[in-house]
């Protein structure tokens, strides 16, 4: 990457929730920002944990048993093999950061492909 990336601009060019898009790769992960809206399907990622930086918004980290609010500036990280679902009530701009490879969803036969802008 030889220049910067502008967040800001890369959000303003996806218009669906839920569909993450590389605009980075930092070592062997995928840098990615997405819009949500809504509630994600519970799922877990076995081998790794999940990353969340909320960007603009506010999200919520449903675990089994527990919720939590994540706002604007915050991090939230699940640690692998942890059952998880993020929300949204209203739209949340959110950086995400996941190894190359590493289906959104956990499972390859439902996860999302994830375009690079």
């Amino acid at each position: 990457m030889t220049n910067p990336v502008n967040l800001a601009d890369k959000l303003s060019q996806i218009s669906t929730y839920w569909d993450p898009h590389v605009v980075a790769d930092y070592n062997s992960n995928d840098v990615m920002v997405v819009k949500f809206q809504g509630a994600f399907p519970f799922h877990l990622h076995e081998d790794t944990d999940d990353f969340f930086l909320v960007l603009k918004g506010e999200m919520i980290m449903d675990l089994e048993g527990a919720s939590h609010p994540v706002k604007s500036g915050e991090i939230y990280v699940v640690p692998k093999g942890v059952t998880h679902r993020p929300r949204a009530e209203h739209e949340c701009k959110v950086l995400l950061i996941e190894p190359k490879g590493e289906p959104n969803t956990g499972d390859p036969a439902t996860a999302a492909a994830k375009p690079r802008l």
